[in-house]
């Protein structure tokens, strides 16, 4: 049986139900973000900061100090940057010591760490070379492992979880040529035949993909008799008959990265592969995230200590003018936001990590955040890594080398963390993502309110609903704790920390009667106010980062001896991230977004050509989408499994 060729047609409301449907819609734990923007800070969902077990943590740190030593002793991150390809010695040396295994169950032969420990290696790891990180994160986070934790049968986690622990490299595969964060137009199909399915189609970025001996594939199942049909996961050995990696992608940064383009020709994969019900990949896709995307910012936090190291380092050594540029006011405020940034960017990670762990919240949003919120900081903070080494900073390692100078990759790490923006959700469509979540106890109650779909007796029903919701709620924002000047007494320290977590209370109103105000304006036109949303949940982010600096410094002066220091540094942190947070609330309702619309659509429709003038394109010729039409590959397989 051939899969027919077609491209799925959707409409814009099409697509939006299809994401919406692949939404998890329940809330059975609580959650601390989606608490903030309703209004309501609740640190005691935070405070005190939770610890992991004794024995979690003992062979946490055991496992830390042996990849330390493997990857100070086995890994040449020049190597790997110079020949953008990481060796296949280390990788089966990782593969030795346990490291694709870091998130496996011990009983399928895994290391069982906690997800505080897998970030902490995946940080330490990060740090050596970004591409080693995104092999091991590719492989865990979102690879085989996961999403067979978290749906699996139990015969799949045998047969599958022992072999991604030790021997086999897991991809995931979900983007098309044509198809990126709308995935309603997924144009790979899974034809049911007998007891297997027949994939077609061709898939792109596939990371891990060149090297994998796994995948986890999303494919359209046709509707039919005795077939739900939809988006479905399967996994599928990558050696099968019918699989060619096309191709291996080369990027302006994660030189070692084994990113390829996947066609699928007839590819014969059994039902007993298949994760979960038909029509359940999405949500399998987006489930598996929720925790998986705290990978990234683990290693941005690595890359946030590196910066701040070579800053130290530099600008102490570094004289102008007759003192170490540190002491110069220009370059001193971006050694203090690297360093209180890193600090933060730790705490938001580690607690989320920590209550990841311990199961009892839902952290949807809290990872979400990290990672939205970590990979803008950190670019940031590297990029004034470059700024503060000058001309060295702007220089390659090996050239800094050549000349007789240390070899510093300044300039590698801003290539290196630029995609982190981009992988995993966009920062674009996170603000999205984390703007539908946040307005949920909205929807709940007055979705069909601003519905125009909805009849009139529906309307009526929800504004009722709607007036009891907000009869309750809206009152609360008035006034709270934020308003007393004696709250958080606990946090008012050598140096007091109360008046920022008062702050994020008195803040966590405004945010909330702001989104109201705003869905009391625009109704259904709000989620076409983009910039309006991604605002709102930047400012949620500045909150939520701000209140894990300041519970991780009150947890370090209890049990470190550092406390003061990390007093000082989350003091500086929610200093520096209250004028932003200021600015964002200004910026809600004076900003150039309706000016930004118009001139878009004088650009679109040609009326500033004239403005391009004066320049020669370098661009080469082809389509600016590749074709991607089912069918056999016409390529030679660079597949090359690593053994």
């Amino acid at each position: 049986m051939t899969a027919t060729p077609h491209k799925p047609t959707v409409t814009e409301r099409e697509a939006r139900q299809v994401a919406e449907a692949a939404r998890e819609q329940d809330w059975r734990r609580p959650s601390f973000a989606k608490e903030l923007f309703l209004g309501r800070f609740r640190l005691d969902l935070i405070h005190p900061h939770p610890l992991p077990a004794d024995e979690d943590a003992r062979r946490g740190e055991e496992f830390l100090a042996k990849l330390r030593d493997f990857c100070e002793t086995k890994i040449d991150p020049a190597l790997i940057e110079r020949e953008a390809l990481i060796p296949d010695e280390v990788i089966n040396g990782l593969k030795e010591l346990g490291a694709f295994g870091m998130k496996i169950d011990t009983k399928y032969g895994g290391l069982g760490l906690t997800q505080v420990y897998y970030n902490k290696s995946l940080a330490l790891i990060g740090s050596v070379n970004p591409a080693l990180g995104a092999l091991l994160s590719a492989h865990q986070s979102i690879g085989v492992p996961q999403p067979l934790k978290l749906f699996g049968t139990q015969e799949q986690k045998d047969a599958f979880l022992p072999r991604c622990a030790r021997t086999d490299i897991s991809a995931f595969l979900l983007t098309e040529p044509d198809v990126g964060s709308d995935p309603a137009r997924l144009a790979t199909s899974a034809v049911p035949d007998g007891d297997d399915y027949l994939l077609d189609g061709v898939k792109l970025w596939t990371t891990n993909g060149v090297v994998a001996d796994l995948l986890v594939v999303m494919a359209r199942v046709p509707k039919s008799e005795g077939h739900k049909g939809g988006i479905t996961a399967f996994v599928v050995e990558a050696a099968s008959e019918g699989i060619t990696v096309e191709n291996r992608n080369a990027f302006m940064g994660l030189r070692g990265l084994e990113n390829g383009v996947t066609r699928f020709h007839q590819v014969r994969v059994p039902a007993a592969n298949r994760i979960g019900p038909e029509g359940s990949g999405l949500k399998i896709a987006l489930t598996t995230l929720n925790t998986g995307r705290l990978s990234l910012p683990a290693m941005c936090v690595g890359a946030g200590k590196w910066c701040l190291k070579i800053a130290r380092e530099w600008s102490a050594a570094r004289e102008q003018w007759g003192k170490p540029v540190a002491f110069h006011e220009a370059v001193g405020a971006k050694i203090s936001f690297i360093a209180a940034t890193t600090f933060a960017l730790e705490a938001v990670l580690d607690l989320s990590s920590q209550m990841a762990d311990e199961d009892r919240n839902d952290i949807r949003i809290e990872a979400a955040l990290a990672k939205l919120y970590g990979s803008e900081m950190a670019c940031l903070m590297a990029d004034e890594l470059v700024q503060i080494r000058g001309g060295r900073g702007f220089e390659t390692a090996e050239s800094l080398a050549a000349r007789g100078e240390r070899a510093v990759p300044a300039e590698q790490v801003l290539r290196d963390l630029r995609i982190n923006r981009i992988f995993e959700g966009s920062t674009e469509i996170m603000h999205l993502l984390i703007a539908r979540e946040a307005v949920d106890a909205h929807l709940s109650v007055a979705g069909d309110l601003i519905d125009p779909e909805k009849s009139l007796s529906d309307k009526a029903k929800a504004g009722a609903s709607a007036g009891v919701f907000y009869a309750k709620w809206l009152p609360k924002l008035v006034a709270g704790q934020g308003q007393l000047p004696r709250a958080y007494a606990e946090f008012n320290q050598e140096i007091d920390l109360s008046p920022h977590l008062r702050f994020v209370e008195r803040s966590a109103r405004k945010l909330a009667r702001s989104t109201f105000y705003a869905m009391s304006r625009w109704q259904g036109r709000m989620e076409t106010k983009q910039g309006f949303l991604g605002r709102i949940v930047d400012i949620g982010a500045e909150l939520f980062a701000m209140s894990a600096a300041c519970v991780r410094a009150e947890l370090l002066r209890t049990t470190e001896g550092h406390g003061r220091e990390a007093y000082q540094l989350a003091d500086a942190f929610c200093r520096q991230s209250r004028i932003r947070v200021d600015e964002l609330f200004g910026r809600l309702w004076t900003n150039t977004d309706d000016l930004d619309r118009r001139v878009v659509k004088g650009v679109l429709a040609g009326r500033y050509e004239w403005l391009e003038e004066g320049v020669i394109d370098p661009s080469g010729e082809g389509p600016w989408i590749a074709d991607a039409s089912p069918g056999p590959s016409k390529k030679e397989n660079v597949h090359r499994p690593i053994r």
